[in-house]
């Protein structure tokens, strides 16, 4: 495939983007400052507003107040007020108490919960709300809710009180291994400027101690309309009567004093680098990370908007550069990335950060510095800018061509960059035609003299992250002066790239025919059998213009194995897709995907093997070319490849011994699964027993009989383009000779676990850099064949039902968590049209560690209330319209059509006409939701849970390890049913690291966080 000069524009040019019109283009030309397409003003006592009709999603509204009120503003007795600040909002205004907001926002279906609703950052505080507009008088009464936020929070002692608890456990929360990191960077980022000392969660002396004066204070002090925009855009009938609710509703209130100056708070910059080894005993692993901090400079001209695409074109080519290294023989590092980011108001930066092994940092800080020394020595290639420029302009049609159907939110979230920081709103065309008039004029030089600006002289911070030491900054300034030596006496040769195949398929495969074909009207799809026995399934939606998905699933899956092949097959799709399952290793099918919105993945489950991809209807034929290539590559194992996987799981699972939370979520499957091998972590004695062999021909055999497979796709099709295409290409792929995984799903192994029949009470002490606490109550669940369509909608119903009443309870009444979750395992399910479903719901959240044997008595004191009082109408009310809202949002998303016809496919109901199978769910849900009162909610309940709850539940809790003294005195102080055992800390392949391991391992967590 060639990408240079002329061929460029054939990969660029797709169909209805080559109508648009270039523009003539003057570098000084001022771009518009009034946002494209909105009712933009501003009200007489100051505040700002942006309306915008959309109406993706129908009948939604996605609104905000902006308030330009960070931590920096804080003075050091209020660290962390304008985070508690956002907290009360919702806790208490003038017009609505007692968390009478939450209970609005959940009674008409919309979702509260951890930064959802809003979020406080150094620099501005952003309220958010996606609210129904489909009754009279939702609108409006959401709009008043953030005119509330705007003048009216209320401050007061018991309201204070009452929200320090999910404060604290927020601020707990962030006191892991993963927020110490972000925190001691942030510090070394902004040395010397105030930003360093004002982290938005604060600290906790203030939480725990700032008095309610201290509170009202800076609210009314900073909180000033001048200061503050409203944005609302949604499915409106005009924006006149929206923008006359925002000033019926905001157009009275006028601050308490005159607009405060919003001070600015440079960030000094530096020509010696500064460097920082930061060791963390329970990092997942070891890092690198590189920053080059600069000034933020406004967007303003056309000449500032094509510097933005050179350094995002520049990015694209050294991450293309990072990740082909990674796939070298002993590369340096497991991954890189590098990215620019605005960090607060003043500053922004271009991170690079690399993952690797541990003792390894060295290595890799010395692969980044030369990868960045050699493209200032010799630029990128012609080829490398094609890419990347293909790539881009790729993104830029995408977008073009949904233009008219961006969600709502996402347009709230540009004009809410337009407000607090600046940015131009010109609207897509005009930036679809400024990048397509741009792109090609941005040379490789350009590009590559980009990379002036990542000096070492340019207040650069050199940072390594490790669980142990081993890198010191002496060894730090050792490394990039040998790098800097070697680029002043030019000792750095050129890159050399590698030879790309022009066809992702060499030879075509003779296409196949249709066998039989179905046409099911109440779906609006249609079903072909294909002479290789492959069943595709296709609907044609006008949801997204530029979105094609599919799926492919054949039962048969890990389950299957005997324990002595398990660990090996289920980590060959992991060993497979470092060779490369698509026929061409990963670092070329990316050169050759260049300007193809195209991605194919595969995964391997206990019950089922599927592949899945998301392209552009444009890019079809190169997805299903993928598919092909799937069905007929034989992975065959190489030493390097094997040895890189080896050396990333090695490193995942000393990772997982370093974390608590290891030991706890390990110490739940133990308890809830026994100690089967589906269940048990892997070790690194495990991996010493892989056969690589073993592994490939396990996924050589997962894809390779097309007659096991249904495959659904969903998008904006045209059957006149896309059938010949699947025709050839899934019509094409060879049946073997012999069947190949051909399983009868009434016949598949169930995964071997038992639930206990008793009440186990544990804590797992793990040692903690600071404390934390995370609990998790169980209770099993088992559905019966009969009534299994109704029972998983009730089960659906339940959980959430659960997590409302949890978050009411634990939160809003008794203020000690920050948020609930509920997740339903039915991992005993298998694929039969016959059997019980076995499994479990759980109830997750994290707390101060000394309450929470209290915490756990006081949720099943509210479940066993529940099941023996009944919940309230109310309570039935806000989950049938959460539930709703849900549903009807989802009517207008592929990915959801894409799930509900795979669900019925692979319901047990389903006995060949998939029509009837969705026909018979869709009755089951609405009979569900017409006879869902408190009554039935609650026989749900006790027929579902234990009843009652507290005779069968486990409960596991996550403690900080204490002195043999201190934990001999509680031992004698607990009843016996706790038992405080320090188990094992046991090992498991980190999910990040082996994505693939297996689907249905990562498909619940038992962690909410």
């Amino acid at each position: 495939m060639e990408l240079i000069a002329g061929e460029v524009s054939q990969i660029t040019k797709k169909q209805r983007f080559r109508s648009l019109k270039l523009v003539s283009v003057d570098l000084d030309e001022v771009l518009v400052e009034q946002p494209y397409g909105v009712d933009y003003g501003r009200l007489h006592n100051g505040l700002s507003y942006y309306v915008r009709r959309n109406c993706k999603p129908r009948m939604r509204a996605a609104l905000a107040l902006a308030v330009k009120v960070g931590s920096v503003l804080e003075e050091e007795d209020e660290r962390g007020v304008a985070h508690i600040v956002e907290h009360l909002a919702f806790s208490a205004t003038k017009k609505y108490t007692n968390h009478d907001i939450v209970k609005f926002l959940e009674s008409v279906g919309a979702e509260f919960g951890a930064c959802q609703n809003a979020v406080t950052s150094a620099d501005d505080t952003v309220y958010e709300l996606f609210v129904p507009v489909d009754k009279p008088g939702l609108l409006s009464q959401a709009i008043s809710i953030l005119a509330e936020f705007s003048t009216e929070v209320r401050v007061s002692k018991d309201d204070l009180e009452k929200e320090r608890g999910a404060v604290m456990e927020e601020y707990r929360g962030n006191r892991n291994a993963t927020g110490r990191m972000q925190d001691a960077h942030w510090v070394l980022m902004t040395e010397g400027s105030k930003y360093a000392e004002r982290l938005p969660i604060g600290l906790e002396k203030v939480i725990r101690t700032v008095s309610s004066e201290t509170v009202k204070s800076f609210y009314q002090k900073w909180y000033h309309l001048h200061n503050m925009a409203v944005i609302a855009i949604g499915d409106f009938p005009d924006t006149e009567s929206v923008v006359d609710l925002i000033k019926t509703h905001f157009g009275q209130k006028n601050s308490a004093t005159d607009p405060p100056v919003l001070p600015i708070f440079p960030v000094p910059s530096h020509q010696e680098p500064h460097f920082s080894s930061f060791i963390e005993s329970e990092a997942a692993g070891s890092a690198v990370m590189i920053s080059y901090k600069m000034a933020v400079n406004e967007l303003k001209t056309v000449k500032e908007y094509k510097e933005m695409l050179t350094e995002s074109m520049f990015l694209h080519a050294l991450n293309q550069r990072f990740f082909k290294i990674s796939r070298r023989k002993d590369p340096p590092y497991f991954s890189c990335s590098a990215t620019a980011d605005d960090l607060v108001r003043p500053l922004k930066a271009c991170i690079i950060s690399a993952a690797c092994k541990e003792r390894g940092t060295l290595e890799a800080l010395e692969s980044v510095l030369i990868e960045v020394a050699r493209v200032r020595l010799h630029g990128f290639s012609e080829r490398e800018v094609a890419v990347v420029r293909a790539l881009l302009m790729s993104e830029i049609e995408s977008a073009y061509l949904e233009r008219d159907q961006m969600q709502s939110t996402s347009l709230r979230d540009e004009l809410l960059q337009h407000f607090l920081c600046n940015e131009p709103v010109i609207g897509i065309e005009h930036e679809a035609r400024l990048q397509k008039t741009i792109l090609p004029q941005i040379s490789a030089l350009e590009v590559s003299k980009y990379s002036e600006k990542l000096r070492t002289s340019c207040s650069c911070v050199i940072k390594t992250i490790e669980p142990r030491t081993f890198a010191k900054v002496d060894d730090l300034k050792s490394i990039m002066s040998k790098i800097n030596n070697l680029e002043d006496e030019k000792r750095i040769s050129p890159w050399d790239d590698e030879q790309i195949p022009e066809e992702i398929v060499g030879t075509k495969p003779s296409p196949g025919n249709i066998v039989q074909r179905f046409e099911y009207q109440n779906i609006g799809a249609t079903e072909l059998i294909l002479s290789n026995g492959m069943r595709v399934c296709y609907k044609c939606t006008d949801f997204l213009d530029d979105q094609v998905l599919f799926t492919g699933f054949s039962y048969g899956g890990l389950s299957e194995l005997p324990e002595r092949e398990y660990v090996s097959c289920s980590i060959g799709s992991t060993i497979a897709g470092e060779i490369g399952v698509f026929g061409h290793k990963p670092s070329v099918l990316m050169d050759m995907l260049a300007g193809k919105r195209v991605e194919v993945g595969t995964k391997l489950g206990a019950y089922m093997r599927t592949f899945s991809g998301d392209c552009s209807p444009s890019d079809l034929e190169t997805a299903l070319q993928l598919v092909y290539q799937l069905f007929t590559t034989n992975v065959t194992p190489g030493e390097e490849e094997v040895k890189i996987v080896m050396q990333m799981a090695e490193e995942a699972i000393h990772a997982q011994e370093r974390d608590p939370y290891t030991a706890f979520a390990n110490r739940v499957k133990e308890i809830n699964y026994g100690n089967s091998y589906f269940f048990r972590p892997i070790k690194i004695r495990d991996l010493q027993k892989v056969d690589p062999i073993k592994a490939c021909d396990y996924f050589n055999s997962c894809f390779k009989d097309p007659s096991t497979f249904t495959v659904v796709i969903v998008g904006n099709i045209d059957p006149t383009i896309a059938i010949p295409l699947i025709l050839q290409y899934l019509g094409g792929i060879p049946k073997p000779p012999e069947p190949v995984l051909h399983f009868n799903r009434d016949k598949l192994k169930g995964l071997p676990f038992t639930f206990p029949t008793s009440i186990i009470r544990q804590v797992v002490r793990s040692p903690m850099v600071e404390a934390q606490c995370s609990v998790q109550l169980c209770f099993p669940v088992e559905l019966k064949n009969g009534t299994m369509v109704e029972e998983i909608n009730y089960v659906g119903f339940l959980s959430k039902f659960l997590e409302t009443k949890m978050m009411q309870v634990l939160r809003f009444k008794h203020g000690q968590i920050y948020s609930a979750g509920v997740s339903v395992f039915l991992g005993g399910n298998k694929h039969s049209r016959t059997g019980d479903v076995r499994g479990d719901i759980s109830i997750n959240f994290s707390c101060d560690p000394e309450i929470s044997p209290k915490l756990v008595d006081l949720a099943l004191d509210e479940i066993l209330h529940l099941q023996e009082e009944g919940p309230s109408d109310q309570d039935v009310s806000t989950i049938l319209e959460l539930e709703q809202r849900a549903h009807e949002n989802g009517l207008q998303e592929n990915y959801h059509w894409l799930d509900r016809i795979l669900c019925s496919y692979q319901s047990r109901i389903y006995s060949g006409n998939v029509g009837t199978s969705f026909e018979i769910q869709d009755e089951a849900r609405l009979k569900v939701r017409t006879s869902l009162t408190s009554s039935t909610l609650q026989s749900a309940l006790q027929r579902m849970l234990p009843y009652s709850c507290n005779r069968q539940y486990t409960v596991v809790i996550l403690m900080p390890q204490t002195s043999r003294f201190k934990l001999l005195g509680s031992f004698f102080q607990s009843t016996q049913t706790i038992n405080f055992r320090d188990p094992k800390i046991l090992a498991g392949i980190a999910g990040l690291t082996i994505v693939a391991l297996c689907l249905w391992r990562n498909s619940r967590r038992t962690l909410k966080g």
